[in-house]
């Protein structure tokens, strides 16, 4: 299995091999080996590729699931004070993972030097048991029974700005006051939502721009082009460095959940718990106190 699994993940037999410290050959034989007892053809094999048929992508789901519980029941009986070892497969949002989780990975990475990250990148709620994954962060209400889902933060919706456009045009005061801003919407959010008092209200906003994805609002606002607001998340870091400055505070509305989802299990692995813990630290709004992971 592990053979097979190395293979179908670098669609090559030498490479699969060097991971192993085997030859070529061995894998190419263990592989055979596996496909002779099942009866099935699990690889399509051509002179410029190898690639997973529909038996093989099923069957490696399901080898990866196997060698992972077996990593994990081998560290399970480790000493509670070892690094987590391994390897951690996980699924994140785009944004979140290039503004928020990259740029702190190098600290995760100075805690736990012996674990491997395989991150994918996928804004949609990924099938972990499919995908062979141990855990995602995942935006948006979740009701899927099959996982645990630990929710992460609610946020707020940001409204920001840059230092420029605000030297030039003036910050609006109220949610009205952008009905005479530059301001630029989202396809997925031509509607503004802010809290006056205890009553919801919704700004329709206008400006020079609408455009579709979270990178382009934020590359926009940064490039002074307009008022926009988005997950704070996307412009967290931003506000942190100065880059732009959150308007309209008062009437912040909470924005959508962010949870991180794992399949359930007996035993919480230690390489799933530091990283939950991690990217409870990473998430946490500053100021607020900090959610144990007892409450998993």
């Amino acid at each position: 299995m592990l053979a097979f699994v190395k293979v179908a993940d670098s669609g090559s037999f030498t490479l699969a091999a060097n991971q192993l410290g085997v030859s070529v050959s061995a894998v190419a034989k263990a592989v055979a080996r596996l496909e002779e007892g099942l009866g099935a053809q699990l690889l399509v094999r051509t002179t410029r590729k190898i690639a997973l048929n529909d038996e093989g992508r099923d069957f490696y789901s399901r080898c990866s699931q196997i060698l992972n519980d077996i990593e994990d029941a081998e560290e399970s009986l480790k000493k509670a004070g070892d690094s987590p070892k391994g390897q951690l497969r996980l699924s994140l949002p785009g944004l979140f993972g290039r503004l928020t989780f990259l740029p702190r990975v190098a600290e995760f990475n100075r805690r736990y030097p012996d674990l491997v990250l395989h991150i994918s990148v996928d804004d949609r709620q990924v099938d972990l048991i499919d995908r062979g994954l141990d855990l995602a962060v995942q935006v948006g209400q979740i009701n899927n029974p099959r996982y645990v889902t630990r929710l992460l933060n609610r946020g707020k919706r940001v409204t920001a700005a840059s230092p420029d456009y605000l030297n030039t045009y003036g910050a609006p005061l109220t949610p009205e006051d952008l009905t005479s801003h530059r301001c630029i919407a989202s396809a997925l959010f031509p509607v503004w939502p802010y809290l006056v008092g205890d009553k919801r209200i919704e700004v329709v906003v206008q400006g020079p721009l609408v455009l579709t994805g979270g990178d382009a609002v934020r590359e926009a606002a940064l490039l002074g082009l307009g008022v926009v607001q988005s997950n704070w998340w996307t412009v967290g870091q931003d506000l942190a460095q100065g880059r732009l400055v959150e308007l309209l505070k008062p009437y912040a509305v909470e924005g959508q959940p962010i949870s991180v989802v794992y399949p359930p299990t007996r035993h919480v692995p230690t390489k799933l718990r530091v990283m939950i813990d991690y990217l409870v630290e990473i998430t946490r709004v500053p100021g607020a106190e900090a959610s144990p992971f007892a409450l998993l």
